[in-house]
């Protein structure tokens, strides 16, 4: 029950930090761009590595922290970090051909069920 507890917190921590990145970022760089999501998007990208390399260092990083952080916190801020980490799990592991899978269906998948929804509930 306490790791619920952790992940919401930094769920919900994270979903604040990504409103205000956007808003911010949106008022700072107009346009045309979503610069606020692609900001959060690279910044939990950013943090979920950096998560992940300490948490490669036994006994550095407790695992309350981890999922505060990791779990909790960058997915609140983006899910695009959750999907970069195992991009890069897969590619690591020499699993070529599920990563350019994986990744040209969540993307191609993503957008079009995107697409559908606005389609179908507009």
């Amino acid at each position: 029950m306490k790791s619920f507890l952790v992940i919401g917190l930094g769920g919900f921590i994270g979903s604040v930090a990504r409103y205000y990145t956007q808003i911010l970022f949106n008022k700072m760089l107009p346009g045309n761009m979503p610069y606020g999501t692609l900001t959060a998007n690279v910044l939990g990208c950013f943090i979920i590595g950096i998560i992940f390399a300490i948490g490669l260092k036994q006994g550095i990083l407790a695992t309350e922290w981890k999922l505060f952080v990791a779990v909790g916190f960058c997915g609140g801020f983006t899910t695009f970090s959750s999907f970069s980490l195992e991009n890069f799990l897969l590619l690591q592991s020499g699993q070529y051909m599920a990563m350019i899978t994986y990744f040209l269906s969540s993307v191609v998948l993503g957008f079009g069920a995107t697409l559908l929804g606005i389609f179908l509930f507009r």
